[in-house]
């Protein structure tokens, strides 16, 4: 569990303990007891009024569901005690988790909806032109500024998964691009993009920003709910607060904006 303490976004914070509440509900009640066999303690699992041997298929079915619920009891306590710390009251009502359909255009008439699948079917730091500065290192991957290395942590420690520079295929494109962060919202099962722009007052970084904003919109996306925009200049130096209450905003929006849920 890593979740930042620098600034934590209220409405992703009542997500995550919706979502921490919605899957003790679905999940079934589990209990391990010690049992005496033979002069033996042998470990027995408890569903409801069924029991099973620890060495038993189901009872290993069982168990992992069984230290799933403590994970995520754990993890329901140390979010209510961040929202009991900072906001107080009940978590928003509105922040329910549920699954969100966002698209994807990739070729002609053809969509793919931006879920788990898609998360994991992207290959991570593909771009190869542009040489980068070693000096940026995190988890293994070396970032291409203070910045970018700055977002990276972040994510990690907000728990959301997210691959850098990924290989996408948009529509109207000759070839596939890479947009700086593609990051999973779990409790949304969606995907969102994040495009970092580090020199925006050079010209030609303008000029690319432009035409990158072009392909994001013309493949369907919305900037601000599904792709965020993050700078980095001498008169605007990035703030990664900036970027929570963005990250934030897009969360919350897509609860409360989004039509096409299930």
């Amino acid at each position: 569990m890593y979740i930042t303490s620098k600034y934590i976004p209220r409405e992703y914070l009542a997500l995550k303990i919706n979502y921490c509440r919605k899957q003790l509900a679905e999940l079934p009640e589990v209990k391990v007891y010690n049992h005496k066999v033979d002069g033996c303690v042998e470990k027995q699992i408890v569903v409801g009024r069924h029991k099973f041997g620890i060495n038993s298929k189901r009872a290993q079915t069982y168990n992992k569901i069984f230290l799933l619920r403590d994970e995520i009891t754990r993890n329901l306590q140390f979010y209510e005690t961040l929202w009991d710390l900072i906001f107080k009251g009940s978590p928003l009502p509105e922040c329910t988790p549920r699954k969100l359909i966002r698209t994807l255009s990739v070729g002609y008439n053809k969509r793919i909806v931006m879920d788990k699948a898609f998360f994991d079917s992207l290959k991570e730091d593909c771009n190869t032109k542009y040489p980068k500065n070693t000096g940026y290192y995190f988890n293994g991957i070396c970032y291409r500024s203070a910045s970018e290395r700055d977002i990276a942590i972040l994510y990690t420690e907000l728990g959301i998964p997210f691959k850098y520079e990924p290989s996408v295929t948009l529509a109207g494109l000759p070839n596939p691009i890479n947009p700086d962060f593609v990051f999973y919202i779990k409790e949304l099962d969606t995907c969102k993009f994040h495009e970092h722009l580090g020199i925006k007052d050079s010209s030609e970084y303008l000029r690319v920003t432009r035409i990158k904003y072009g392909n994001y919109t013309n493949a369907g996306l919305i900037p601000d709910l599904d792709i965020l925009f993050t700078y980095d200049t001498e008169e605007m130096p990035f703030d990664i607060r900036y970027l929570l209450a963005k990250l934030n905003a897009s969360i919350y929006g897509s609860l409360i904006c989004c039509k096409n849920i299930e």
